[in-house]
């Protein structure tokens, strides 16, 4: 497994919280409610409204947390998020000239993957850990278990299916961290404004990450 300072910072936090927002005040609350429940990686989409001045933002008030982006999806992107202080980087998809000029700017990206063609393709370009995304398409937490034998020494982020019910499981199977998005912002709550049972559900799931 890779000795990628990123890696220990993923094996310490564990849960990465994925926000979309079509609206960058909308975004910020998101990203309190969750880092005030002690997540402290936060991915703020690259097609979230506004995200380069969020994320400025968030770095600037939240200086316990780790800022990324996602949902980057071709060489301007990377460059441009990485200019606008992102953290780490993810994308849906493995792109090797990515992989290398986030590299050679010393940013971590994590590409997404789903086979083991596509996850050992990440690997050897360079990235420190692959996203298994969606892995609810493959079985969920079997899956990343299926992958630990011929796969062991690549750490795997899985996206796309992970809930507050089987997020330990998925920890469990060999998952070195996991995404989550709506889990982690129900909709109703978001659109009520229920910041508070945004936080205190958060704050179950480290501590449920933690057991």
């Amino acid at each position: 497994m890779s000795n990628h300072p990123w890696i220990a910072t993923l094996k310490e936090k564990r849960v990465i919280a994925v926000i979309r927002a079509t609206d960058i005040e909308l975004g910020y609350k998101m990203a309190l409610a969750v880092a005030s429940g002690g997540v402290q990686l936060i991915e703020i989409t690259w097609n979230s409204a506004g995200a380069a001045q969020l994320i400025s933002q968030l770095r600037t008030e939240l200086p316990d947390c780790t800022i990324g982006t996602g949902t980057l999806l071709n060489i301007s992107h990377v460059k441009e998020a990485i200019i606008t202080g992102s953290q780490f980087l993810f994308t849906p998809h493995v792109d090797a000239q990515m992989i290398q000029l986030a590299v050679k700017m010393g940013v971590p990206m994590i590409p997404g993957a789903l086979t083991p063609t596509e996850i050992i393709t990440a690997w050897v370009s360079g990235a420190p850990c692959v996203k298994v995304f969606p892995v609810q398409a493959m079985g969920g937490a079997s899956y990343i278990k299926s992958l630990q034998g011929p796969l062991g020494n690549i750490p795997l982020i899985p996206t796309g299916g992970v809930t507050m019910e089987n997020a330990r499981e998925f920890i469990q199977a060999g998952a070195i961290a996991l995404g989550m998005s709506s889990q982690l912002f129900p909709a109703a709550k978001v659109a009520s404004g229920n910041w508070d049972a945004i936080s205190q559900q958060a704050k179950n799931l480290m501590q449920k990450m933690q057991g």
